[in-house]
């Protein structure tokens, strides 16, 4: 090619080709969580998988979304930052994904549970929703006896 050239059939093009995920990792991370989802069937006992800590090569991460593909489960809860939490096509095994309030993701993992630990009551939120619940009855009975 002539320094002058402005030609683009004159810049040299290469097909390169490349492995973008790899087999066992994805392999051995499906074992870890169905050793996991073991656990929890026979002792109750949870697990979690941090994905944040994970070295996936590139490309695994969505291999291991659309393996693990999704269930009939999801929600989304604004806290500091939105939660996601779906169900993967596979009972007991939730991928939940925390952003902050700029959209980006401060925590993502697996959780091999019954249900997740962030969409579980809390019992100091339920003592203030019974609270609140009470002074709504209590309410209500005063403004019936005033109609009287």
């Amino acid at each position: 090619m002539s320094p002058a050239s402005n030609n683009l059939k004159d810049i040299p093009i290469y097909a390169r080709t490349e492995e973008t995920y790899s087999v066992g990792n994805i392999r051995a991370l499906l074992s870890e969580i169905a050793t996991c989802l073991e656990k929890l069937v026979k002792t109750g006992n949870t697990g979690m998988i941090d994905l944040n800590s994970l070295p996936l090569a590139p490309g695994e991460y969505e291999q291991l979304r659309q393996t693990l593909g999704q269930g009939e489960i999801s929600a989304r809860i604004e806290a500091i930052g939105p939660s996601e939490i779906i169900e993967t096509r596979y009972p007991g095994v939730w991928w939940v994904t925390h952003y902050n309030v700029e959209g980006d993701i401060v925590a993502d993992m697996l959780e091999i549970t019954t249900i997740p630990e962030i969409i579980k009551s809390q019992p100091e939120d339920i003592r203030t929703g019974l609270g609140l619940l009470r002074a709504q009855l209590d309410d209500a009975q005063l403004n019936e006896k005033a109609q009287q």
